[in-house]
This record gives C-alpha cells, sequence and structure tokens, in this order.
C-alpha cells in the first residue's frame, strides 16, 4: 500500500494518519509499543522528503497479516531528489537534524539506494524483536546511515 505526499509540511501530518488507519488489518494494535515507532519513522522520513527535496514524494508501508508470528513491517519513502543523505550535526537547541539519527535508533535495519532520478529510504521493524537500541546522541558515536554497525563520531545524519 501506498501514499502519494506533495512537497509540503501538512503532509507529514496526513502521512502519520495514513499510517494509523492501515494498522488495524494488520494485526498490530494502536496502543502497541511498534505502532508508536512505526508512527515516529514515518513522521521522521516523511518530514525530511517533504523538507528537504521539496519534490513529490510516495510513502509505502508493507505491514505483516494478523498473525502471531515474528514478522517484519517495512516503510519506504521515494523521492524524486537524487541527492544523498549527507551527515548532519545538531547541536542541543537546534530544531531539526536528529532525524535519521533516531530512525537508526528505532529501527532493527533501514538504508537507502538511488533509483531512477531519485532515491528510496527504507526501515525495518521486527513485530516481536527486542530492541534495545535508542538514537545516538550527537556528539558521542552516532551511527553511520545505511546500516545502523559502522560508527562515526560526533555525526548525525539526515537525507536532503
Amino acid at each position: 500500500m501506498q501514499l502519494e505526499i506533495r512537497p509540503d509540511p501538512a503532509e507529514v501530518g496526513r502521512a502519520r494518519r495514513w499510517a494509523r488507519s492501515r494498522l488495524a488489518g494488520s494485526g498490530i494494535q494502536a496502543d502497541e509499543p511498534l505502532a508508536e515507532t512505526l508512527i515516529l519513522l514515518v513522521s521522521e522520513l516523511v518530514t525530511n522528503a517533504v523538507v528537504h527535496t521539496g519534490c513529490p514524494a510516495v510513502l509505502r508501508l508493507s505491514l505483516p497479516g494478523a498473525t502471531a508470528e515474528p514478522s517484519t513491517v517495512r516503510l519506504e519513502v521515494a523521492d524524486r531528489s537524487d541527492r544523498a543523505p549527507v551527515p548532519r550535526c545538531a547541536d542541543g537547541e537546534a530544531t531539526g537534524g536528529r532525524g535519521l539519527a533516531l530512525v537508526d535508533g528505532l529501527a532493527d535495519r533501514w538504508g537507502w539506494s538511488s533509483e531512477g532520478g531519485g532515491k528510496r529510504i527504507w526501515c525495518e521493524l521486527d513485530r516481536y524483536a527486542q530492541s534495545g537500541r535508542t538514537a545516538a546522541a550527537c556528539g558521542g558515536d552516532a551511527v553511520a546511515y545505511g546500516g545502523g554497525s559502522t560508527a562515526r563520531e560526533g555525526l548525525a545524519y539526515e537525507a536532503v
């Protein structure tokens, strides 16, 4: 399932509402921690696409069926900007610059790839995984984009 996103900050709220409306049939309850994390990830990735590209984007969400089996939720945002994610370090007073550090801390896996004249940023959450990951703070060991295992001191990442 997918949602077309206009390059308008109001689209972030619409994307969150759309994602919440898709959870019911997947067996993921709205108050389940996975649902809350998923909505935060939608917010971060759609915000990056809207604010930093000025281009329309497409939000794709792959949810499991209602089942007790372990399963993976996949979120993708594709945009028409060919600019790769660029490292940023946000100071304590900054109101932005932490989006991909949050994605890295909350998702079980994430990355990005070039796609035609644009790019696709994706992340996955394992439904029953016990992930103790937290977003790395700037000035400490922030984790590099594209997979979640390479440390780079003092860097946070933002898709542009």
